[in-house]
């Protein structure tokens, strides 16, 4: 069984950054053939001979098992829940076991969205399978996307490409939060930091003082931090207060150096360079604004 939509875009529509080419379920049964008849040409392929596109597809399986292999992967085992991309001018081959049934989505686009992720080290062919387990919320987006493929109404587009980038996002964080979280003990410590930070905005809590208090060293507290937020705790801190500086700004008469010393920066122009760096705009420029608005 299959349902699907092929769809066109227009020059509009490039401009959004991203288009939607494709977008269906597959399933099928034990010991039948694959790929299920329908498919447009220059999509359909031979299992053996494998292909290659000139666009991106997202694949998730929600039932079943079977293989992937490319330019970059020799052959990888593929179960539900796992999603795996294809790039554009990759050679790739998949499909379901003998023995198994085969239950897939797949969304096919392209668009410079999705090559400043690859260029900018996000996703790429040396990593296209993604585990990530069965999620209503990424089924429903698919079948979401097949239900506006389908009506093909005004500005489609940009609705479909909105879910192409929610299901990205969704993949990437629920693989890294899925392999993070395997170690509660570092999840927890991780979570009570970003707590105490937040509670100690306005003390002259350091970071060195709060990997003492978590029991472990400075340089091992720092690394798992950026590793889990993407943040060093020293900046995690200082964006937290610099976000806390916009809400006394903007809600009270305080002056612009009461605001640094209460926030515990180094004095008043360091807290406004970095203000400034963050924010784009002066803290009394800001200020100002928000006046103004009001």
């Amino acid at each position: 069984m299959q349902n699907s939509k092929y769809l066109v875009a227009n020059e509009r529509d490039a401009k959004w950054g991203l288009t939607v080419s494709t977008v269906g379920f597959d399933e099928v049964k034990p010991g039948e053939h694959y790929p299920t008849k329908g498919h447009a040409d220059g999509y359909y392929f031979d299992m053996e001979i494998g292909r290659e596109l000139n666009e991106y597809q997202l694949l998730y399986l929600i039932e079943g098992e079977g293989f992937f292999k490319s330019a970059h992967i020799k052959e990888a085992v593929i179960k539900a829940g796992d999603i795996f991309l294809l790039f554009p001018g990759e050679w790739h081959s998949y499909g379901p076991a003998p023995k198994s049934i085969w239950k897939s989505y797949w969304i096919g686009f392209k668009g410079k969205n999705m090559d400043d992720r690859v260029t900018g080290g996000f996703l790429g062919p040396e990593k296209p399978i993604y585990h990530v387990g069965y999620s209503a919320e990424i089924v429903e987006l698919y079948d979401t996307a097949l239900r506006t493929a389908h009506e093909e109404a005004a500005y489609s587009q940009q609705l479909l490409a909105g879910i192409v980038n929610h299901l990205i996002g969704m993949m990437y964080s629920l693989e890294r939060n899925i392999v993070l979280n395997k170690n509660h003990t570092q999840v927890e410590m991780i979570s009570r930091a970003r707590l105490r930070i937040r509670e100690a905005l306005e003390s002259d809590l350091t970071i060195q003082q709060l990997a003492e208090d978590l029991g472990v060293s400075y340089s091992n507290f720092r690394k798992l931090f950026k590793q889990y937020t993407g943040l060093s705790p020293a900046l995690y801190q200082q964006d937290l207060r610099l976000q806390r500086a916009k809400e006394l700004l903007s809600t009270t008469k305080m002056s612009i150096k009461e605001i640094a010393y209460r926030l515990n920066f180094e004095s008043p122009d360091y807290f406004s360079s970095k203000f400034r760096m963050k924010m784009g705009q002066k803290p009394s420029e800001f200020r100002q604004m928000t006046l103004h608005n009001t």
